[in-house]
């Protein structure tokens, strides 16, 4: 039997939970699912079939990974439609890091930054389409 993955969450430590939790919420369009008084306190948040977790660091302050390692994006969400999402996410007043446009690497894709620095891509692999064979 072949082992599939199914999914995948990120995991986000932040030094406020209930300040980002509330900022995925009111500006991101989440859900927030708090488990605060669980072992490991930790808040789900849930749009579409997309889930992140976030932890409470301990006073660690959040280093987006274009701080630690020059670039990159902390999260990579695939989504259709990602004119729409934009347009969304700037009616909630979101700072949008990268306009939607077509990347070297041939993806259709907008960023956003989170409360806590990070950068969120929203993006899609084009399909080319080539001659036949």
């Amino acid at each position: 039997m072949k082992k599939l993955l199914i999914e995948s969450h990120c995991i986000f430590p932040t030094q406020d939970i209930m300040k980002t939790a509330n900022f995925y919420e009111q500006k991101l369009g989440f859900k927030a699912v708090q488990y605060l008084n669980a072992n490991e306190p930790h808040i789900c948040l849930y749009r579409d079939t997309t889930e992140i977790i976030l932890t409470q660091t301990n006073g660690q302050k959040v280093i987006p990974n274009r701080d630690l390692y020059g670039y990159g994006y902390d999260a990579y969400f695939i989504t259709k439609n990602q004119e729409e999402l934009q347009e969304e996410l700037v009616s909630s007043n979101v700072k949008i890091v990268r306009s939607l446009d077509l990347t070297d690497y041939n993806n259709k894709e907008f960023v956003v930054e989170d409360i806590d620095g990070r950068w969120l891509a929203f993006g899609l692999k084009v399909i080319e389409v080539s001659g036949g064979m």
